[in-house]
């Protein structure tokens, strides 16, 4: 029987929230790459996109939108095989949650993610 090597789940999640997190481009983008996948992609019911620069333009239009505010992880970070699956809250540091998602990524045998599927739970009005 062949093993694979075990994947931290939570430190692929917490590169993920860094990406997401980080608002000063240059910086944004080299966690993007370390986080992720040259072809990963990301798909939400907002957004599907693929690659570096996908990813990138699709969290810093959701930086643009959300300014001041901050992707925190909502619960425990489950995972088996090479799939992780998250509960996230975006809202004012030390405040209550605007926004409420799940995520589902799977990663590569080095934790890097390969595909996000995102689900929105509370979104504010208007959205």
């Amino acid at each position: 029987m062949t093993t694979t090597p075990a994947v931290d789940f939570a430190a692929a999640v917490e590169r993920y929230l860094a990406a997401w997190n980080e608002t000063e481009a240059v910086k944004r983008r080299a966690l993007v790459e370390a986080a992720y996948t040259p072809d990963a992609t990301y798909t939400d019911p907002l957004a599907a996109v693929a690659g570096h620069d996908g990813i990138d333009t699709v969290i810093g239009a959701v930086q643009g939108q959300f300014a001041g505010l901050v992707f925190t992880l909502g619960g425990p970070v489950d995972g088996h095989h090479d799939i992780a699956r998250f509960p996230w809250h975006l809202g004012p540091a030390g405040g209550e949650a605007l926004a409420i998602g799940f995520d589902v990524v799977a990663l590569d045998p080095t934790g890097r993610i390969t595909t996000v599927h995102g689900f929105l739970d509370k979104v504010p009005a208007g959205l």
